[in-house]
């Protein structure tokens, strides 16, 4: 077998069966080992039962891609061989339990047998973790050292039971390697194993924290509950104040009374949820009141597919809320932009007294991989609000579209906030023709106060390009890395980590090319379509995914060699 260069593992069985421990020791175990790592899971929407996995992509280089490729595949159950057979090639290296899994041409590993043996049969999933281990020769104290961090706090019996049961599982996976002659050349670095390996949940949750969160309210929903258990799960560190409100409506006006007061509050949702605070984001337009809201999206409409992923949420987004009203709305595609952007947004919307999005999905939240620890040099928070005078007026009239924001008990001013249209104290008006008119077109002149805050777009490719990919939020690694596989000279991408407003030299970048063609994990294009709405550009065609699954960097290589 020739030696390779990268090699991608895929793990799946049934809810129950242990998979997320097998994940969160191995990728560990593989960092630490000094590979660059990459995982993503896939899983359904029950407590038990179904197929639920885990995909490891393991290189020399970093990456940050999902891969349909898969060298090793351990089924815990027949199920799971069903589900994933597409993905299968000659050379996929299969390791199972015959009892269980019936395959020709699979190694048997008794898993359940092993566990059973040691006292519980839900030790296989260690046994698992250790084949993997034997296979790639990696450090048996190393992984002794990951289950008992990982077990602490549980009885010592079931630590050792754990660590039995991979060295078992190491053990076998010394000898299939040994009976196929497997070459791993995957060269090592010193450097992975003092790196982060973070989720796109951490980096939002991180970024909150780095720009000055001081509370997060949510109610759960899947995929946005990530970010509102991290901040919960660390908040005595950071001492923000955590609520799991009684219903999303609940959700969006204590965050708005939270800002009101002058603190920096952070609401995580999904569409479904976010659904219901559209009449609380129009009231943020009208109060002037900041708030940042994440939004992990996934399949609609009503419930969907509450476990996968798509860009769907776009349009709901960006129209949520009657009335005229700005509003930012950011898109990561990478860890770092999600750590960054969620430290800016606070700022953004604090600064500007208007609400801002982040938008992430399934895919994003739940993906992670290995990267440095972040350059914090430069970054600093700066709340907008002013000390209220005797003469304080809240919704002062400015030729910019911003006015002092006060906050009650902080100076001898009244701070008045309504929700009807009101004059520049704040007091509700029907003045049709003089300041309610007025005060429409003061909220209006922050729309050109926005668009120069806009991020631009990042360009991967040559700079003299003819066709221009253009892609948005969570696509970014998978296009990137699919760009390089097409190798063309004459094909860039364009990707987009603020959707609105545009940057104000996009229009430039478009027109630069003679072909345009958009990637988007939803079912219409909903970003080509405001693309071509803002810039008039004409997107010649949509490489559009939406079954609920991230592109691959294979299958989106593929599909941009059709249109190149």
């Amino acid at each position: 077998m020739a030696p390779k260069k990268e090699f991608s593992i895929l793990l799946a069985g049934e809810a129950g069966q242990g998979i997320n421990s097998i994940e969160a020791i191995l990728v560990r175990l593989l960092k630490q080992s000094g590979f660059h790592v990459f995982a993503a899971k896939e899983y359904m929407s029950r407590v038990r039962g179904g197929t639920n996995s885990t995909s490891i992509r393991i290189s020399g280089r970093r990456v940050s891609a999902p891969v349909d490729t898969v060298d090793l595949f351990i089924p815990l159950t027949e199920a799971a061989v069903q589900r994933y057979q597409h993905r299968f090639s000659d050379n996929t290296i299969t390791v199972g339990e015959q009892a269980v899994v019936k395959s020709d041409r699979m190694h048997d590993v008794p898993f359940a047998s092993i566990g059973k043996e040691l006292g519980d049969k839900r030790y296989a999933s260690m046994v698992a973790a250790g084949v993997v281990a034997g296979m790639l020769d990696l450090d048996p104290d190393v992984l002794s050292a990951l289950i008992q961090k990982r077990f602490a706090g549980k009885d010592s019996a079931v630590t050792e039971a754990n660590i039995k049961a991979a060295a078992h599982g190491i053990q076998a996976g010394k000898e299939i390697a040994q009976k196929i002659h497997l070459s791993v050349a995957i060269p090592q670095s010193g450097e992975t194993a003092s790196e982060l390996m973070m989720t796109g949940t951490d980096a939002v949750a991180l970024g909150a924290v780095a720009g000055g969160c001081d509370s997060v309210f949510a109610y759960p929903m899947t995929p946005g509950s990530g970010v509102f258990t991290a901040l919960a799960q660390t908040s005595h560190e950071t001492g923000i104040l955590v609520e799991q409100v009684e219903d999303e409506i609940g959700v969006i006006n204590m965050a708005l009374g939270a800002w009101y007061a002058g603190a920096r509050a952070l609401v995580s949702t999904s569409g479904g949820g976010f659904a219901l605070m559209t009449e609380g984001i129009s009231l943020s337009g009208m109060t002037e009141t900041p708030v940042v809201v994440h939004v992990g999206q996934r399949p609609g409409p009503a419930t969907g597919l509450p476990t996968r992923s798509e860009q769907g949420d776009l349009n709901l987004v960006l129209h949520a809320g009657h009335g005229t009203f700005p509003r930012i709305i950011l898109a990561p595609g990478s860890l770092e932009q999600a750590f960054f952007l969620t430290q800016k947004a606070f700022n953004l919307a604090d600064e500007y007294q208007i609400p801002v999005f982040i938008l992430t999905d399934q895919y994003f939240v739940d993906m992670y991989y290995n990267l440095p620890a972040f350059d914090l040099t430069g970054l600093e928070n700066k709340n907008g609000f002013v000390e209220a005078g005797e003469d304080y007026k809240r919704y002062r009239l400015t030729d910019s579209g911003v006015s002092p924001r006060g906050i009650p008990g902080f100076g001898p001013g009244r701070v008045c906030a309504d929700s009807d249209e009101h004059d520049e104290s704040g007091r509700i008006t029907e003045d049709l023709d003089g300041i309610s008119r007025q005060m429409k077109d003061k909220r209006f002149r922050k729309f050109d106060l926005v668009k120069q805050a806009a991020v631009a777009p990042d360009l991967y490719g040559p700079e003299d390009y003819k066709m221009l990919f253009v892609a948005w939020g969570s696509t970014l690694p998978a296009a990137r890395e699919a760009l390089e596989r097409t190798g063309s000279k004459t094909a860039a991408l364009l990707h987009f980590s603020q959707v609105w407003p545009l940057h104000s030299g996009t229009l430039r970048l478009i027109e630069k090319a003679e072909r345009i063609i958009a990637i988007e994990n939803n079912q219409t294009g909903a970003f080509s379509d405001l693309l071509r709405m803002e810039t008039g550009a004409a997107v010649e065609r949509k490489i559009l995914k939406y079954n609920g699954l991230p592109f691959s960097v294979e299958e989106l290589a593929a599909r941009m060699k059709e249109v190149l």
